[in-house]
C-alpha cells in the first residue's frame, strides 16, 4: 500500500504539471480524472503510519529513545533533500539561511516535502495517542472523531482555509486517518472478514473516485480556483481514502504476489518520495514544452518516465553502503 501510495503521489504531480501547462483544464478529462482519483495518496500515508507505529510501539520504552529512533530515520534525509531542493533545484542565494530555516520548518523547499513536518507532529504525539488508545478506539468516540474531522474538512474546503500554522494544520486535517490506522492494526481479523464485501467496497471506491472528480471539476469550473481540485483536504477524499484502504487491504491479502517484490518497492519508496520531483522537472524540461501524442499517451509516458527513473535511481543509490541513512 505504501508503494502504491507513492505511485499515486507521482500521478498527482505529473498530471498537475500537465494541467497547469494545458491552458484547457476542463478539456483534459483523463488527466483531470487521474489527478482526482489519486487524491487518496497522502491521507493513506498517514493511515499507514498510524497502523505501523501502533504495531511496533512499546509503551514501556523511554519517550526520548522512541522519538530519537523515529527522528533518526526521517530527519537526516529530510534535511539533505531540503538542502538539495532549496539551493539547487529551486535555487536561492547561498546566504539564504533564515529562509531555509523556514523552509525546513514548514516543508516548503519543494512542494512534496510538507508531508514530513506533519508526520513528525504525529510521531511527537503518538505516545499520547497510544496511552489513550482504549478511549480513542471506543466505537462512539471514533464516530464523534470522524464527524469532527469531516466538519473540519468541510470548513477548510468550502468556507475558509484552516487558520493554523503548518505543519499543525496538515496534522489536524489528517488526525482521523492516522487514528483509524492505529485502530485498524488491532482489528485485522475484522479486516479479513470484510473480504466477502470486496465487490461492494470496490464499487463504493469507484463511485467515490468519480464523485471526487466531479466535485473538483464542478467547483473549478464555477470559481476557476485551483484550490478546489488541487487540495485533498475535503470530506469526499477522506471517505474515498477509507474505502480505498479497505479495498487494497483485502486485495493485497488475497493476491498471490511475491513478497520480495513488494518489499523491494516499499523499501525504495521513501527515496522515490524525495527524488521524484527532481526527475519530474528534468523530464518536463525535455518533453513538457509541447504536449504531444494525445492526452492519454502523454500522461502515461510522463508518469512512467518519472516513476521508472526515480525507482532506478533509488535502486542504484541503495547499492551504496550507508547512503540511505542520508538519502532515505
Amino acid at each position: 500500500m505504501r508503494a502504491l501510495a507513492i505511485l499515486a503521489v507521482i500521478v498527482i504531480h505529473t498530471t498537475t504539471k500537465t494541467l497547469a501547462a494545458s491552458n484547457d483544464i476542463p478539456g483534459f478529462t483523463f488527466t483531470f480524472f487521474m489527478n482526482q482519483a489519486t487524491r487518496f495518496a497522502v491521507p493513506l500515508f498517514f493511515m499507514i503510519s498510524g497502523f505501523v507505529l501502533e504495531l511496533n510501539y512499546s509503551f514501556n520504552q523511554n519517550y526520548f529513545t522512541y522519538f530519537k529512533k523515529r527522528l533518526s530515520k526521517i530527519f537526516l534525509p529530510y534535511l539533505f533533500w531540503s538542502l538539495i531542493y532549496f539551493y539547487l533545484v529551486y535555487p536561492h542565494p547561498l546566504t539564504s539561511f533564515w529562509p531555509f530555516k523556514d523552509a525546513l520548518l514548514y516543508g516548503t523547499a519543494s512542494y512534496q516535502l510538507y508531508f514530513i513536518p506533519a508526520l513528525l507532529v504525529f510521531y511527537a504525539f503518538f505516545p499520547l495517542f497510544n496511552y489513550c488508545y482504549r478511549f480513542l478506539a471506543n466505537k462512539w468516540v471514533m464516530i464523534v472523531l470522524g464527524i469532527a474531522q469531516l466538519i473540519l474538512l468541510y470548513q477548510t474546503y468550502y468556507v475558509r482555509p484552516l487558520s493554523v500554522p503548518y505543519p499543525f494544520a496538515i496534522a489536524l486535517l489528517n488526525y482521523y486517518p492516522f487514528i483509524l490506522g492505529m485502530v485498524a492494526s488491532h482489528h485485522q481479523d475484522f479486516l479479513q472478514r470484510i473480504s466477502k464485501w470486496k465487490i461492494i467496497i470496490g464499487i463504493l471506491s469507484a463511485v467515490f473516485a468519480v464523485a471526487v472528480f466531479i466535485q473538483g471539476r464542478t467547483l473549478y469550473l464555477k470559481t476557476h480556483n485551483y484550490l478546489y481540485f488541487y487540495t485533498q483536504w475535503r470530506p469526499s477524499v477522506l471517505i474515498y481514502t477509507v474505502a480505498i484502504a479497505a479495498l487494497l487491504y483485502i486485495l493485497f491479502n488475497k493476491l498471490n504476489i511475491n513478497i520480495r517484490i513488494i518489499q523491494f518497492f516499499s523499501k525504495l519508496s521513501f527515496f522515490v518520495f524525495f527524488i521524484h520531483i527532481i526527475i519530474l522537472e528534468q523530464f518536463w524540461s525535455l518533453i513538457g514544452k509541447k504536449i504531444v501524442g494525445g492526452e492519454i499517451f502523454f500522461n502515461l509516458l510522463f508518469f512512467l518516465a518519472v516513476a521508472g527513473v526515480s525507482y532506478l535511481v533509488a535502486y542504484l543509490a541503495h547499492k551504496i553502503p550507508k547512503l540511505s541513512i542520508l538519502t532515505g
